[in-house]
């Protein structure tokens, strides 16, 4: 697989430098052993004004040494790839062993790879099973389909069992009686406004803006096409991987009935899971004018010489949630990343596959809690990660008072009026 391949060469670093503090079977230690001998050298203490001694010849050299490097790019290339040669070789360490200790270690990795398989039988049933509900799954979601767009109505046990599901959670149960009074006394208003109101408006809309993550790339002209959002459904394919689609009523926007988002693994299981490998989306048919993932940028440019000007239009990349169908891709073969891009391109497929499996987890199967904002009372949405525990002393505090109080007293001075006998401060214009 082409993509695949590709990915492989996406070098995503790896911000925790461990220092090696003794042979390892796969690194060679950075740091040279520790002196355990108790022998000490006598050295005479250095004062500042020691004087320097430089030795004739040697400062010319160590600046032509590095004139040669700064002056010689691949000078330093080359080296740097025999250095990165060295990374992950053996330190000699496991063929030091005796023979029957290796013996036993090849025994392990036996055993390890046994497991490895395991993991992978594990995994595939896993998907077997979630393949099995999800078809079971699939009439509830064809009748909430049809009760978002208005045809089918519930009935009345269906309506009495949902609501019995959050008295069950309440602690505290409305009083029957004066529910039912409420009812009787607005009953007729009800029946007129349910005439014209046809299925539940705009609930795919309201259920993607609660979910926070992805609330937040809706911009406002987003809510005019979402609001035409009649189902979002899942599927699993024969390989690997799963689809997303999003089906639309007819809107001012685009033509198409249905968009597509498709998230492939790679074919094998490693260690008990699927790796996400890459998505693809489907291409926006978007009406003339309409296309919200860009913006036209217009400028005027005066000619120096004849003095007249012209108007120049381009096309920038716009935020809009429908660049979730235009999913980040891996550079070609050829191509290279410096290590600021390779980290970005990680940070966005990372984001686009999350937001892929929270469609897929979360807000398919718990639509309707999305849409009444009862997900996010078992969600971790609250954002206390976003604030860092950073506690301050009463003495740090007594001191930030001793200067805001200073700084008072500085601006009291200021806006004193000047006694008598002095006279007020001149104010200069420039």
């Amino acid at each position: 697989m082409d993509q695949q391949s590709a990915s492989n060469n996406v070098d995503i670093k790896n911000t925790q430098l461990e220092q090696s503090l003794a042979p390892t079977p796969q690194n060679t230690p950075i740091n040279p052993a520790p002196i355990t001998s108790t022998y000490r050298p006598n050295v005479t203490t250095i004062s500042e004004d020691m004087e320097t001694i430089t030795t004739p010849g040697a400062s010319g050299k160590s600046n032509a040494l590095a004139g040669a490097f700064t002056s010689n790019p691949a000078l330093i290339s080359m080296l740097q790839g025999k250095l990165g040669t060295l990374v992950g070789q053996s330190s000699g360490y496991i063929e030091s062993l005796p023979e029957p200790v290796k013996r036993r270690i090849n025994g392990l990795k036996y055993l390890q790879s046994q497991h490895a398989e395991l993991e992978g039988k594990f995994q595939e049933e896993v998907l077997a099973l979630e393949k099995k509900y999800l078809e079971l799954y699939k009439p509830l979601y064809a009748k909430r389909a049809q009760v978002v767009v208005g045809q089918y109505e519930p009935t009345e046990q269906e309506v009495e069992a949902g609501k019995k599901v959050d008295e069950e959670e309440q602690e505290e149960e409305e009083d029957k009686a004066e529910e039912q009074e409420k009812k009787e006394q607005s009953k007729n208003n009800d029946d007129e406004e349910a005439t014209d109101v046809k299925g539940i408006p705009e609930f795919w809309l309201t259920a993607l803006k609660n979910h926070p993550q992805i609330g937040e790339s809706i911009t406002d002209e987003d809510e005019d096409v979402l609001k035409h959002l009649v189902d979002v459904r899942m599927s699993y394919m024969d390989k690997p991987g799963f689809k997303l689609e999003f089906v639309f009523d007819e809107n001012d926007y685009f033509t198409d009935k249905s968009l597509m988002k498709t998230y492939y693994y790679q074919e094998h299981a490693q260690g008990g899971d699927f790796v996400y490998d890459h998505a693809e989306g489907s291409k926006i048919n978007w009406k003339e004018g309409k296309d919200l993932t860009v913006t036209v940028e217009t400028k005027k440019q005066r000619h120096k010489g004849t003095n007249k000007t012209r108007v120049v239009k381009r096309t920038v990349p716009a935020d809009t949630f429908f660049t979730f169908f235009s999913p980040p891709v891996f550079p070609g073969e050829n191509e290279e990343l410096d290590e600021e891009e390779a980290e970005g391109l990680d940070a966005k497929l990372e984001a686009d596959y999350e937001m892929g499996e929270e469609f897929k987890d979360k807000i398919i199967p718990h639509a309707v809690d999305y849409f009444t904002g009862k997900a996010l009372e078992y969600e971790d949405f609250e954002g206390d990660d976003d604030f860092e525990d950073d506690f301050y002393d009463d003495e740090d505090d007594s001191e930030d008072d001793d200067d805001e109080d200073e700084s008072d007293d500085d601006d009291d001075d200021d806006g004193k009026q000047p006694t008598k006998g002095e006279n007020a401060p001149e104010c200069k214009q420039s």
